[in-house]
């Protein structure tokens, strides 16, 4: 099989994947460009004996710069200017707990994210990306603070009883999802034909062709298509449910990410973020988003990067 595309979905490593992500790039950060340009300074090279030095750099600057992608609700910047999202609230919470306490976000385009973390442009990537053995091999990843299942954008009632991938291919449905998604390989692998689906750009866009009936279904994630959903009329979302890779469930979990010589900024991490699990903080902080108990997860980045 294919690799799979992931988070938000597209590889966000060199050029396989340097392209746009599951979730769009907001026309808003358009007007960035200054916040961008003060993150983009270059960082010293981090020393890669020992796990790194990354850390004591840090608690040293009292900053820590964040790869951010525009996307709501993973991160992005507000209306109000003001940096915020899942990511970068987590790391708020995080980087004050090692002593680091203030965060400045650097917006780019989700598939310069590994590329320019790799290249020092900013110190860790806060996007919410799903972990994935190809990633693996390119940076390393803290534990996911997020585990996310599938959903579909139907219209009310369901008409056509659609709530799995085998449903669509057992009843013709015209099945739409987004430039990029993995929900493109996971109806593939279901057996439906790749040239009948039509790839729209979002979950916006998914939702208005389920509207107008150019689409009987649009897939996506459970998170994004219960949000969009909420003021429609003529759609609704259908139960939360885990797709098949090669026969088997899966469930993708999204997670800091981290140079590969940096272990032991990504072990302190981990120390904080099982901390924030234990006493639920964490879904408090991502409950805003969107983000449900169903959520929440114990999966590690190695289950995810393949052991």
């Amino acid at each position: 099989m294919a690799p799979r595309l992931g988070r938000r979905q597209r590889t966000a490593g060199p050029p396989p994947g340097s392209g746009h992500s599951r979730r769009t790039v907001l026309t808003a950060l358009g007007g960035l460009g200054a916040l961008g340009a003060a993150g983009c300074t270059r960082v010293a090279t981090a020393a890669g004996a020992n796990g790194g030095d990354l850390l004591d750099r840090l608690k040293a600057q009292g900053v820590v710069r964040l790869g951010i992608a525009g996307e709501i609700p993973f991160g992005y910047i507000d209306r109000d200017g003001h940096l915020t999202g899942e990511a970068p609230e987590l790391a708020k919470a995080v980087f004050k707990r090692l002593g680091v306490g203030r965060v400045q976000p650097v917006p780019t385009e989700f598939g310069s994210l590994i590329p320019g973390l790799n290249s020092q442009q900013f110190d860790v990537v806060a996007a919410g990306m799903y972990v994935n053995p190809d990633r693996c091999e390119q940076v390393i990843f803290a534990d996911p603070d997020y585990q996310m299942l599938d959903s579909f954008i139907v219209r009310k009632g369901n008409p056509m009883d659609l709530h799995d991938y085998k449903d669509v291919v057992a009843k013709k449905a015209k099945f739409a999802t987004g430039t990029g998604y993995a929900e493109i390989q996971y109806a593939v692998e279901a057996g439906y034909k790749e040239s009948d689906i039509l790839i729209v750009p979002d979950q916006v866009a998914g939702l208005n062709a389920v509207e107008a009936g150019r689409a009987d279904v649009f897939a996506g994630t459970a998170l994004t298509t219960r949000e969009v959903v909420k003021k429609s009329a003529k759609a609704e979302a259908t139960k939360a449910f885990t797709p098949l890779v090669e026969g088997q469930p899966h469930v993708d979990g999204g997670a800091f990410a981290f140079r590969s010589a940096e272990t032991r900024l990504r072990d302190a991490f981990n120390v904080e973020l099982r901390r924030l699990k234990k006493s639920g903080e964490l879904f408090r902080i991502l409950r805003p988003f969107g983000f449900t108990e169903a959520e929440m997860t114990d999966l590690t980045a190695k289950e995810l990067c393949g052991g």
